[in-house]
C-alpha cells in the first residue's frame, strides 16, 4: 500500500488529485472544531472533560461527526444526515415505482436520484440541528452528569442562528464530499466519514493505557485489534464468484459474445448499514425516554427506568441480544432489497448469458436466491460478531465506550482503506502499463 502511494505522488496527476483530497479533508477537519455562533466555548469544553466517554444516545452521530457533535461545532452534524437520506432513498426505490423508473433510466436517473437525496439531507439536517440544539438547551442531555449552562442566551434569534448554521454546515459537507468525488481519489462521502473517524482513533486508543496504566493490558489490546483488523480485512475481501458464459451471437457480419465472466457475491454484500440501522434502532427509546425524565430523575415513569437499566449500558447481556437479532435482520433485509436476483437473471437472458449447468430464466433466479441466502448467513454472523467486540471488552476488560477496534468503526475505517487503495492501484495500471512492452 505504501509502495502505491509512493508511485502515485510520483505520477503528476495522480498528485494532483491527493494533494486535493487532501486538501478537503484538512477544510473538513477544521471546521469540526469552529463552534457555531452562541455557544461558550469554554463551558462546552468543561462539559466534554468531565463527562468522559458518556455520550449518550448520540454516540454513533458523534462518531461520524469526528467528536463534532458534542463540540457544537458548524459541522456537529457531521455526514450522518447525508447517509440517513441516501439510506431512505434507497429503500424508497423498492417501494415508490417513480424512483424504481429512475433507478433504470442510467445516468440521467442518477442524476435525478441524487438531487432528492440532497433535498431530503437538509430537510433532515434541519430536523436533527433543531433537535440537537433543543438538548443543548439542558446540557445534561448531551454530557449527562452536572454540566452549566453552555449557550450564550436562549433566545429565538440565537436558536434559529444555531440551527441555519448546522444545516448550513452539512450542505457544505455535502459539497466537499462532491468535490472529492469529481476532483479527487475516491468516493468522497465515505472518505468524510474515514477522516472523522481516524482522527479520534489515537485519542481512544492512548486513553486505554490512560484508563489505569498499565502497558501489558494495552499491548494485549493492540494485538488483538491487529488481528481483528486481518479478520476483516479477509472476510470484505471474500468473495463468490459464479461463472457466467455469453453465448455467440451474430449481428450483421461481426459476432458478438462468446466470453466468460464471473458475477462476484460478497461474503458481506450489506457493508456496515446493518450496524447503523441496529444503533439507531437500540438508540431511539433512550432518545425518547429523555423527554419523559424527571428532575434529577426522581419519580421517572417505570419504562424509563427499564431503558435506562437494560438499554443504555452497551454491556448489558439483553442488549447484546437485541443488538445481534437487528444485525441478522437488518442484513438478510438489506441484501434482499439491494439484490435482486430475478433481475440479474432476467438481464443475463437479455443478453444471451447463462450460468453452466443452470437453465435461464426462473432456474437461474432460483440458483441465484440460494447462493445469496448461504452467503448472507456468514456475512450476517461475522458482522454481528465484530459489532460486539467493542461491548464485549467494556464487559469484560472494563473497556471505555470508546473502544477502537470492533463495531462501526472498524468496519468503516477497513472498507473505505482498502476502497482508496484498490482505486489508487487501478489508475496506476492505467498510467504505468506493465506487459510485453516493459
Amino acid at each position: 500500500m505504501l509502495s502505491a502511494f509512493g508511485r502515485a505522488f510520483r505520477t503528476p496527476d495522480l498528485r494532483n488529485k491527493l494533494l486535493f483530497t487532501l486538501l478537503i479533508v484538512a477544510v473538513f477537519r477544521l471546521g469540526s472544531h469552529v463552534p457555531v455562533p452562541g455557544v461558550k466555548y469554554a463551558a462546552v469544553q468543561a462539559c466534554i472533560n468531565n463527562a468522559g466517554t458518556n455520550t449518550g444516545f448520540l454516540g454513533l452521530v458523534n462518531l461520524f461527526s469526528g467528536g463534532a457533535l458534542l463540540q457544537l461545532s458548524i459541522f456537529a452534524l457531521g455526514i450522518m444526515p447525508y447517509i440517513t437520506a441516501s439510506i431512505i432513498i434507497q429503500l424508497l426505490t423498492v417501494v415508490i415505482p417513480r424512483f424504481e423508473q429512475l433507478k433504470k433510466e442510467g445516468q440521467a436517473g442518477q442524476t435525478k436520484m441524487t438531487q432528492y437525496t440532497r433535498y431530503l439531507t437538509i430537510g433532515l439536517a434541519i430536523l436533527q440541528s433543531s433537535t440537537l440544539v433543543t438538548f443543548a438547551q439542558n446540557p445534561q442531555n448531551l454530557f449527562g452528569g452536572t454540566c452549566t449552562n453552555i449557550l450564550v442566551d436562549h433566545s429565538m434569534v440565537t436558536i434559529l442562528l444555531m440551527v441555519l448554521t448546522m444545516t448550513a454546515g452539512t450542505g457544505m459537507i455535502m459539497w466537499l464530499g462532491e468535490l472529492i468525488t469529481d476532483r479527487g481519489i475516491g468516493n468522497g462521502m465515505s472518505l468524510l466519514i474515514f477522516t472523522s473517524i481516524v482522527a479520534r482513533f489515537p485519542q481512544q486508543l492512548w486513553s486505554i493505557q490512560q484508563q489505569d496504566g498499565r502497558w501489558d493490558k494495552f499491548l494485549f489490546v493492540l494485538l488483538i485489534g491487529f488481528l481483528v483488523i486481518a479478520a476483516v480485512v479477509f472476510v470484505e475481501q471474500s468473495q463468490r464468484r459464479i461463472p457466467v458464459q455469453y453465448a455467440k451471437r451474430m449481428i450483421g457480419r461481426q459476432m458478438y459474445g462468446g466470453t466468460s465472466t464471473y458475477i462476484p457475491l460478497k461474503v458481506n454484500m450489506a457493508g456496515v448499514i446493518p450496524v447503523i440501522f441496529a444503533s439507531s434502532l437500540l438508540a431511539m427509546p433512550t432518545m425518547v425516554s429523555q423527554f419523559a425524565r424527571k428532575p434529577n430523575n426522581v419519580g421517572n415513569p417505570a419504562w424509563v427506568n427499564w431503558v435506562d437499566t437494560y438499554l443504555v449500558r452497551g454491556d448489558h447481556p439483553l442488549y447484546m441480544l437485541f443488538y445481534t437479532l437487528l444485525i441478522l435482520f437488518f442484513t438478510f433485509f438489506y441484501v434482499s432489497i439491494t439484490f435482486n436476483p430475478t433481475e440479474v437473471a432476467d438481464d443475463m437472458k437479455r443478453y444471451g448469458g447463462f450460468i453452466p449447468g443452470i437453465r435461464a430464466g426462473r432456474p437461474t433466479a432460483s440458483y441465484l436466491s440460494y447462493v445469496l441466502n448461504r452467503i448472507t448467513v456468514p456475512g450476517a454472523i461475522y458482522l454481528a460478531l465484530v459489532s460486539l467486540i467493542p461491548l464485549v471488552a467494556i464487559r469484560l476488560i472494563g473497556a471505555t465506550q470508546n473502544f477502537p477496534f470492533g463495531g462501526t468503526s472498524i468496519l468503516i475505517m477497513v472498507g473505505v482503506g482498502l476502497d482508496t487503495v484498490k482505486q489508487i492501484e487501478s489508475q496506476l495500471q492505467q498510467r504505468h502499463y506493465e506487459g510485453f512492452l516493459r
